[in-house]
């Protein structure tokens, strides 16, 4: 009982110093040097110093910028209006009609940037004005969007499965590769929604907008396409057939982002600085929060609490099923107050000791995390999706949520299906070779 009175007290501490306003790198910092205080005989700077240099030394984290660089180089390009293009003509004769390009835009972007708010952005900024002024429904041109937009978090490249496998020491290039069925399985439930409501509401999308189209015009049309596409299977593919490490494929992949950007014509030296700038940013903000929260993970080890608080876990005889239903309601509430990387490097600690006491898979594991972690990118008061479409359109935010909110089921759905079917998750790792 001790043990949970620690816990607490270590939680509601962090709490505290993160709604203070201290970034997310120094509460972890802080509340792993109180618990090596109070509840260990460890050196403090000895183990700080240590633990600082062993997270930001490793090789994995290589992948971290370099994925993200190729992201904000694609970013600042002509890749929306491109992609709007040459998908809009696929999807004009079926339910849901042009609806259907901001979950498929969303799908190819993701596996280029591996971040869930450039996507909304990249994606939103094209098709948002366009769909409204063709007279498609509000509510659901901004709801595919926010929910489409997660998918940057999962469908490979992604970032946060870079910093989960990190933290737990999983193989980064199986993860990427657990990522693509499940993301593929989000697409499809995001466009099996959106042909049954345009059933339901015809009103809400035009029928006279599209004309028809030849297959060999709508090959032509989608030609911008074709480089984008080779990219994204240039990278997974490569990692998949074990050609090449993901940090490897990244290096590659930011040389052809660079290509593709020269190729638009909107590769200048405004573009290219504003991209470094944004890597930089972007990359120490994780690389900042990751080597504070190896330090608490490191402390919390050395007090002992994540072996106890398995051990307690075990004797309440919970059933995998009904541990995975608690910690969905806890991510979820986790989510409404931080971002998704936060999360991940918060609990891992923690909750990776209860997750293997259970049995489950912790490569499984990481991608029913990063869909629960995806929740709540559209869930107030901090859903990142909803401030970037926000400052994309004007709209309350309350609306935004609202509207995202069939997408919040259907990624709640996503993760019921990958619970009763692993298979979706373990599948494609399993035929990997070594």
């Amino acid at each position: 009982m001790d043990m949970i009175w620690m816990s607490l007290a270590l939680l509601i501490g962090l709490l505290i110093l993160l709604a203070a306003g201290l970034w997310v790198a120094f509460a972890l910092t802080a509340t792993g040097l109180a618990a090596l205080h109070f509840l260990s005989n460890i050196p403090i700077g000895q183990s700080l110093s240590t633990s600082f240099y062993g997270a930001s030394a490793s090789w994995e984290l290589a992948a971290l910028p370099m994925f993200i660089w190729m992201g904000e180089v694609l970013f600042r390009s002509r890749l929306s209006e491109e992609m709007f293009n040459g998908i809009a003509p696929w999807v004009g004769r079926i339910p849901g009609r042009l609806l259907h390009t901001n979950i498929i835009g969303c799908g190819i972007f993701a596996a280029i940037s591996g971040s869930s708010a450039a996507t909304a952005a990249t994606i939103g900024k094209m098709s948002i004005p366009e769909l409204t002024q063709r007279g498609y429904d509000r509510k659901q041109v901004l709801g595919t969007l926010a929910g489409s937009a997660t998918l940057g978090l999962l469908i490979p490249p992604s970032i946060i499965l870079i910093v989960y496998g990190v933290a737990t020491e999983q193989s980064i290039a199986r993860l990427f590769v657990a990522g693509i069925l499940p993301g593929l399985l989000l697409m499809v439930l995001f466009a099996g929604y959106v042909g049954i409501w345009s059933r339901m509401n015809p009103s809400g999308v035009p029928t006279d907008e599209e004309e028809s189209l030849p297959l060999a015009e709508k090959f032509r049309r989608s030609k911008p396409l074709i480089p984008v596409v080779l990219l994204i299977v240039g990278i997974i593919g490569s990692i998949y057939a074990g050609l090449a490490s993901p940090t490897e494929s990244a290096a590659v992949g930011v040389a052809l982002a660079h290509l593709l950007s020269w190729r638009g014509g909107s590769l200048s030296r405004a573009n290219c600085m504003e991209a470094l700038m944004g890597t930089v940013k972007t990359s120490t903000m994780i690389a900042f929060i990751l080597v504070g929260a190896h330090f608490l993970t490191v402390s919390m080890g050395f007090t002992g609490i994540p072996r106890d608080l398995a051990a307690w876990i075990n004797t309440l005889e919970l059933s995998p099923y009904m541990l995975l239903l608690a910690l969905t309601a806890f991510f979820i509430l986790l989510g409404c107050f931080l971002d998704g990387i936060s999360v991940v490097v918060l609990t891992t600690s923690v909750i990776l000791p209860m997750v293997q006491a259970a049995g489950i898979d912790l490569m499984w594991f990481g991608i029913y995390l990063v869909i629960v972690v995806e929740m709540s990118q559209i869930t107030p008061p901090v859903g990142f999706n909803l401030f970037v479409i926000q400052g994309l359109t004007g709209d309350n935010i309350i609306r935004i949520a609202m509207a995202a909110l069939p997408y919040f089921l259907l990624l709640l759905a996503g993760v019921f299906l990958i619970t009763i079917f692993p298979e979706i998750v373990t599948y494609l790792p399993g035929k990997m070779g070594n």
